[in-house]
């Protein structure tokens, strides 16, 4: 629990509010920073490098402010004692074989923190730029306090890093009738409006932490680069970022396609009856765990068109010109996919899963991967469940940035497959298989290999691994300083769709199979479950 250095009288107005939890500390860790709701002190790690963990940027979201726009943090005296990381946005229990990668975090209806790690010493003349990271977890899961996204390693080499926290599942991304009567007709994306207080918040205090308020970069990978590509195309969001950085993933299809509001509507009123109440009033006044449990097993898709963040779909915001038109950088792994055509044992598996999965479009399907062996058929099967979602996503956001965008696009292809423990699985997946996942670029990015390990030991890293890295730090924190990557990474155009290949080689290749995701585009979605790996 998080206490404050309270003032004299301060007591019992802290006790009747809905501060977050604190705990009384004798003295603050160093020179406390100064924000708008109060004074912020951390603490300074082995490196050198300054962290601040578990800062408010909302206030609670509990009671009355469930499925509310998120509200300003009440002021407090004293010094916030941020030395720990808050509690995860209350979500599903993920399953054991997976906590050797999220970890066990303790949950809560109150989470609307950041963490804030910045580089060792005083900030240069107008302060140092500042990289916010998005997490992923389908609008679901996820916490910014996973340690894959910690970002010490950054910050020791020149950037402030944020990575901020917002409400997932039905408590942060819900659609209703009285809800959108409460709120002038409008309602649902809690957990997006989340993400734009935290950048609001950046934009007012982030001074005080070293960081240039006007060089932000957001990122995110998953339903984080979902965000992202929100986000960019948001009116909501205007001056707030200056570059974008979206990995495997885009509101471009999929999940993260906004539905229309009154489908949405429709959809919460589902969730409404599985919880057997009669109004939003009963459903605030329900448990968080026992309505998230209950509202699991409804349909429910999390983004809606609002009129407010969200005002139509990102293709349509840029098809008119009007996203955020800043420097882009995005791509993919890979082995990744959010679909999965079953298992494939022979050449004949192959055809019939694709026949069953494309009935309409298998033969210009099957002509354009083609395979012989069964070996090439579980190639081309992942190629397919991979260009058929996450690629098709990737290529319309970089095809959409630069047919009315004056900002550049840069795309990157990432290949390389982690080292694995020989004979360690890891969440029901044989190593030998999963290839380069959903989501193995991340501790790369943002240097954190050692992450991987820190449940239970499943990689042998290597200093080929620690090059990678190396160099794709490097890189992000070029494009956060002037949008431009180091050399050798040319820019995309829809003539000469390049990537960088990032992995065992790193140099630019024709986008893989660039010409082959619109044949995907009137595929019904999949009924199975994602395949994201690891």
């Amino acid at each position: 629990m998080r206490r404050l250095l309270l003032a004299p009288g301060l007591v019992l107005s802290l006790l009747l509010s809905s501060a977050a939890p604190a705990q009384i500390v004798a003295q603050s860790g160093g020179d406390p920073v100064r924000t708008d709701a109060g004074l912020v002190d951390g603490k300074t790690l082995p490196s050198g490098v300054r962290a601040w963990l578990g800062v408010p940027f909302a206030a609670p979201p509990v009671r009355d402010l469930r499925w509310r726009d998120p509200q300003p943090h009440a002021r407090w005296d004293g010094v916030w004692h941020a030395d720990r990381p808050a509690p995860e946005c209350i979500q599903p229990l993920r399953a054991r074989n997976l906590n050797h990668y999220f970890g066990e975090e303790p949950t809560s209806e109150d989470c609307l923190y950041l963490n804030i790690w910045a580089p060792p010493g005083p900030a240069p003349a107008g302060g140092y730029p500042v990289v916010t990271w998005i997490y992923g977890g389908g609008f679901n899961i996820g916490s910014a306090s996973m340690a894959n996204y910690a970002g010490e390693a950054l910050a020791a080499m020149g950037v402030v890093y944020v990575a901020i926290a917002y409400r997932v599942g039905p408590l942060g991304f819900l659609a209703h009738p009285e809800l959108s009567a409460e709120n002038g007709g409008k309602s649902g994306n809690y957990g997006l409006k989340d993400q734009v207080a935290a950048l609001r918040w950046i934009k007012s205090n982030i001074v005080g932490f070293g960081g240039n308020p006007a060089n932000v970069t957001i990122a995110g990978q998953s339903a984080g680069s979902m965000s992202v590509s929100l986000l960019q195309a948001s009116p909501t969001t205007k001056g707030l970022f200056q570059r974008a950085v979206g990995m495997s993933g885009g509101a471009f299809g999929g999940i993260g396609t906004p539905a229309p509001l009154k489908e949405a509507e429709v959809e919460g009123l589902a969730v409404q009856k599985a919880l057997a109440v009669q109004s939003i009033e009963q459903m605030r006044d329900m448990p968080a765990d026992k309505l998230i449990a209950l509202a699991a097993p409804v349909r429910r898709r999390p983004i809606v068109i609002d009129g407010d963040v969200v005002v139509q779909t990102p293709a349509a915001a840029f098809a008119a010109g009007r996203q955020n038109d800043v420097p882009l950088l995005l791509g993919f792994t890979r082995d990744e996919s959010f679909r999965s055509l079953g298992p494939i044992s022979s050449a004949a598996d192959y055809e019939a899963a694709v026949r069953r999965a494309f009935p309409d479009k298998a033969e210009a399907i099957l002509k354009r991967y083609p395979a012989g062996t069964v070996e090439e058929a579980r190639r081309r099967a992942r190629d397919i469940e991979r260009d058929s979602t996450l690629n098709a996503q990737m290529a319309q956001w970089a095809l959409a940035q630069s047919a009315t965008g004056k900002a550049p696009v840069r795309a990157y292809f990432f290949t390389r497959v982690h080292p694995y423990r020989p004979g360690v699985p890891f969440a029901d997946h044989d190593p030998a298989t999963v290839g380069a996942y959903h989501s193995a670029d991340i501790p790369y990015w943002l240097g954190t290999l050692d992450s991987l390990n820190l449940f239970r030991t499943t990689r042998d890293w290597t200093p080929v691994d620690q090059a990678l890295s190396g160099e794709m730090m490097d890189h992000l924190v070029a494009f956060a300083r002037s949008g431009k990557p180091n050399a050798n990474w040319p820019a995309f155009t829809p003539r000469k769709p390049v990537v960088l290949q990032l992995g065992e080689t790193r140099s630019p290749i024709p986008w893989p199979h660039f010409a082959d995701w619109s044949l995907f585009g009137d595929a019904p979605p999949p009924t199975d479950k994602p395949r994201i790996r690891d």
